[in-house]
């Protein structure tokens, strides 16, 4: 055997898997983890919690003194204005001044941007997760487009046959010009609604495309997982997560509010030098006078109390959207399934034996090709509302599984990463 031989029967066996992968239908979980790889908005929320985490580092820490330099008493009139020399009271100086912020108001304020934080970080989970969503819905919807446009092709087929089949018996004793002219008219009307379903199925893979950032020509059923409970659905919904953070918020904004109404002194210490007299040293401390705390101080505290009564009638609120639409989802799932499960039965079923029966009846010159089309058409259009329904019922599914943010996640937004 020749060594071309051998080279290339390994290079055909390692491009054998690269094929068969490129030529893989596309999964649901592949999809929703492609929109996340590239999701922007998940990339927002990641740089604004990084922004916010630089900012609580530095938000407890101490302000920077003040340098202060001048001239004090320098003359302004006569022959010796502007003289630094000349008057015993002319004196250059220079000092410094710290505003001394207590250890529990620095930690309050550490607090409120800590806080502000696990809100942005939060955020990342939440983008991810409605990226998910989004992608989910898309993907169901261009899924059961082709599925329906594969139903009105094969409809088409049916009446192409039919009106072959139907021209063919116009030479013999059987054939009705009639029938063919019917025949003609319901391919005419199966064409375009193949053209129809065609074009919603391209619009339903564009917008697919938006998320994922590929094109594909073909998906594979999509498989959702296991729906969570109530408790599981509105713990990790998107809105409740973003309440919970904004009465942390709220909270720590009033703690900093409160801790306000004791003044932060200021400390200055300055060098004086004066010519041919002693040089002089000065300090001081500044203290603000709260001359009118219930107009100004306390007014401040309730305000901050107030935001956080209304950030937990907010979060409170969001908990009961979150459950009424938990109950929608999973009643509409519900329902839905029991449709699908009795449509199959009840006119799925008859319908098939139906068109059996037709063709049956046609070999044996019993039924005409109209009445074999009908039959055909009437199932196919059967399965369509099939599709339909199963479509309806794969996205209420998807918005249980995919609107609230991963146990996982949740938790972790729940806590905040570190700053």
């Amino acid at each position: 055997m020749s060594r071309h031989f051998l080279r290339a029967a390994a290079l055909a066996a390692a491009l054998l898997p690269a094929a068969w992968a490129a030529a893989a239908p596309l999964s649901l979980e592949r999809a929703v983890d492609l929109a996340v790889e590239r999701s922007q908005t998940a990339r927002s929320a990641r740089a604004g919690a990084t922004s916010a985490a630089e900012m609580a580092r530095a938000a407890g820490q101490r302000p920077d003194p003040m340098l202060a330099f001048g001239v004090d008493n320098l003359p302004a009139t006569g022959g010796n204005r502007f003289s630094t020399n000349a008057e015993d009271m002319t004196m250059k100086r220079i000092g410094l001044s710290q505003e001394w912020v207590s250890a529990d108001k620095r930690a309050a304020r550490e607090g409120v941007a800590t806080a502000m934080h696990r809100r942005e970080a939060a955020m990342e989970p939440i983008a991810a997760a409605d990226a998910r969503l989004q992608t989910a819905l898309a993907y169901v919807e261009a899924y059961f487009a082709a599925e329906a446009w594969k139903l009105a092709t094969l409809d088409e087929q049916h009446a192409r046959e039919a009106l072959e089949a139907g021209k063919g018996r116009l030479a013999t004793v059987s054939g009705n010009s009639a029938e063919v002219l019917a025949l003609a008219g319901a391919l005419g009307s199966a064409e375009d609604e193949s053209a129809a379903m065609q074009q919603q199925q391209a619009t339903a893979a564009t917008s697919l495309q938006r998320w994922i950032g590929v094109s594909t020509d073909e998906l594979a059923e999509p498989r959702l997982a296991g729906a969570p409970n109530q408790d599981e659905f509105v713990g990790g919904h998107p809105l409740v997560i973003a309440r919970q953070r904004d009465i942390e918020v709220a909270r720590q904004d009033a703690d900093a509010t409160r801790l306000n109404r004791r003044p932060t002194w200021r400390y200055e210490v300055s060098y004086g030098q004066r010519v041919g007299r002693p040089d002089l040293v000065s300090f001081g401390v500044s203290i603000p006078l709260p001359v009118a705390p219930a107009d100004r101080q306390d007014r401040e505290t309730a305000a901050k109390l107030a935001m956080v009564d209304k950030a937990e009638a907010d979060l409170a609120e969001s908990q009961r959207a979150a459950a009424a639409e938990y109950a929608a989802l999973a009643g509409d799932a519900r329902r839905l399934q029991e449709r699908i499960d009795r449509y199959q039965g009840a006119v799925l079923t008859p319908l098939g034996q139906r068109t059996q029966a037709t063709l049956a009846a046609y070999r044996s010159n019993q039924a005409g090709l109209a009445m074999v089309f009908e039959a055909r058409h009437a199932e196919v259009d059967a399965q369509r509302k099939l599709l339909g329904l199963q479509r309806d019922w794969a996205k209420a599914r998807a918005q249980l599984v995919f609107k609230p943010v991963s146990q996982r996640a949740a938790q972790r937004a729940a806590q905040g990463a570190a700053p």
